[in-house]
């Protein structure tokens, strides 16, 4: 085996086996908790510290980025197939 194609072999992997991690966590838990309100769907303003709703997320969970880019292309390929 060429030596450039096991080290090009060897680089390639952990960034597919992440890609792939991520895909499948995207596809089975699509909502994580809201880094803003720590998950309780509340904030505080900056001035007088009277709580609010949370501008970001609506109950504290937030569609992942992940996929929102699948819903995206999901939803692209729906509308070219009709």
């Amino acid at each position: 085996m060429d030596p450039l194609l096991t080290l090009a072999i060897t680089a390639a992997t952990p960034t597919a086996l992440v890609t792939l991690g991520y895909a499948g966590l995207c596809w089975i838990k699509p909502f994580t908790t809201c880094k803003r309100c720590a998950g309780t769907g509340r904030t505080t303003t900056r001035v007088l510290r009277r709580p609010r709703a949370c501008r970001r997320c609506d109950r504290g969970m937030r569609l992942r980025t992940g996929r929102r880019v699948f819903n995206i292309f999901h939803r692209l390929r729906a509308e070219a197939t009709r």
